[in-house]
């Protein structure tokens, strides 16, 4: 208490010892936005060797550490290595889980058969990865898959395992649980003589509840979370902890991406179960690269996007590999995608890289089930984060121990205006000036110490679709 205008922190009012008394205030200082870097926490499972133990928050900030912390060809290790590859400056937190105790993992084979009449080499893809030995003429296929079993052994990063006998390899997923048998496999051999036939990979089942490892970052804060589980029962997990942290009284409001490789029936009927606007799923079908890599890669992209309004159409995912072309999404599935609550990933312009066609939640229809487009963009959600963000720390920032008096509410209020002009000039809203009026601040009827805020929020759009008629004049 000082003067009507001027107040002090640390100089008392009842001093009487003559002097000249000036303190600082910092409250004016900060006038801008704030930044809006993004925090990404990635999901997925160690191996028995890592360093780290489950349920352990850890940053990483390469493949070698997190092939290390989570064990090498874990499915931590690489889905780090595939956001790094995708964007370098990501920032990442791990947190690791074991394969679940009642989990079976999956296995598939490669049979080969004959005796090589010539040279050549015989593969075994794995995904994207290749174990391949040299034949020589005479070797016979028990001899063959024996040295590519031995060859897969120096092979550490691999999903898999192999085993070789009599002629048949076995391949076994390195973690136990459903999403083994989404792992693909080919094989085939150059040298006459030898064949080689494969069974795919199946039989895995129960993959590890995320809800007690989300439990453990509840108050961390993430903008990104990246989760392997492209399932109804994970995603139903990570949905309740998305509204626990993004309510108002926790405020801290994230997204997350998952990513299948299957049947687009397959990809909108998870997005209808799902129904979120927090969740973003991404289709590409028949990509041979591993789809918790691909979660990855789409979860990285979109941190690498600061501006929140931004469309992320056009981007490219790093590393992720185009699908066969008889595989790839036709413009109609596209739109089914659209209008189901799935991010279609399309192969580019140069016919190699993959690319968002248009990032949207999988959020559709409201309570009622009636169609609801509001949080349909990717961006939206992002977008009134910010500005939470933005208008929260303002207020913070000047009114830190303020009194409650007449004079409070257009104070508070000037400030959020303030926010909101700068927000427009960023072009993350719009139309301030046309809804200032509805910027309201007023104190609450029911209890004296609180003061209410309303405050109106056109978000900017992303140019997603341009219509034009060309007139023909002759």
């Amino acid at each position: 208490m000082a003067s009507p205008n001027i107040s002090f922190e640390k100089i008392p009012a009842s001093i009487r010892k003559p002097g000249k008394y000036i303190e600082f205030n910092t409250r004016l200082a900060v006038r801008t936005l704030p930044a809006n870097a993004q925090e990404v926490l990635i999901l997925g499972q160690r191996l028995a060797g890592g360093e780290v133990p489950a349920l352990t928050p850890t940053r990483v900030f390469s493949d070698a550490e997190a092939a290390a912390y989570f064990g090498q060809g874990s499915m931590l290790h690489r889905m780090v290595r595939a956001a790094i590859r995708a964007y370098p400056y990501i920032s990442i937190t791990c947190l690791a889980l074991d394969d679940a105790a009642a989990g079976v993992a999956a296995t598939g084979t490669a049979t080969l058969a004959g005796t090589a009449t010539g040279s050549g080499v015989a593969t075994v893809r794995v995904g994207l990865d290749l174990v391949q030995v040299a034949v020589a003429s005479g070797d016979t296929a028990a001899d063959v898959a024996a040295a590519l079993a031995a060859q897969a052994s120096q092979q550490p990063d691999l999903p898999v395992t192999f085993s070789a006998n009599a002629g048949v390899l076995t391949l076994t997923a390195r973690h136990k649980g459903a999403l083994g048998n989404a792992v693909k496999i080919a094989a085939s051999c150059t040298a006459p003589g030898l064949s080689a036939l494969v069974s795919t990979m199946a039989g895995g089942e129960t993959d590890p509840g995320i809800a007690a490892a989300l439990a453990v970052v509840a108050s961390a804060g993430h903008d990104v979370i990246i989760t392997p589980y492209a399932d109804e029962t994970g995603l139903t997990a990570l949905r309740e902890h998305l509204e626990f942290t993004g309510g108002p009284l926790e405020q801290r409001g994230a997204v997350a991406a998952y990513a299948l490789t299957g049947t687009l029936a397959s990809a909108t009927t998870l997005a209808g179960q799902v129904n979120h606007g927090r969740i973003s799923g991404a289709l590409l079908r028949g990509a041979r690269r591993l789809p918790w890599e691909i979660a990855a890669a789409y979860g990285a992209v979109i941190a690498s996007e600061e501006d929140p309004a931004r469309p992320l159409n056009t981007l490219t995912l790093t590393g992720v590999d185009a699908p066969d072309v008889a595989d790839r999404l036709t413009r109609t599935e596209q739109e089914v995608l659209l209008r189901n609550g799935v991010t279609p990933l399309e192969v580019g312009p140069d016919g190699t890289s993959v690319q968002i066609v248009r990032a949207i939640t999988t959020y559709t229809v409201d309570p009622q089930g009636i169609e609801d487009v509001s949080l349909l963009d990717l961006t939206t959600i992002r977008t009134l984060d910010y500005v939470r963000k933005a208008v929260r720390e303002r207020v913070a920032l000047r009114f830190p121990r303020e009194k409650l008096s007449s004079r409070t509410p257009p104070a508070v209020r000037g400030e959020i205006l303030d926010v909101l002009r700068k927000l427009e000039e960023l072009e993350i809203v719009e139309e301030v000036e046309a809804n200032k009026d509805g910027v309201i601040c007023e104190r609450d009827s029911q209890d004296v110490n609180r003061l209410n805020a309303k405050i109106p929020t056109d978000v900017v759009n992303g140019l997603h679709v341009f219509a034009g008629r060309i007139d023909l004049l002759l």
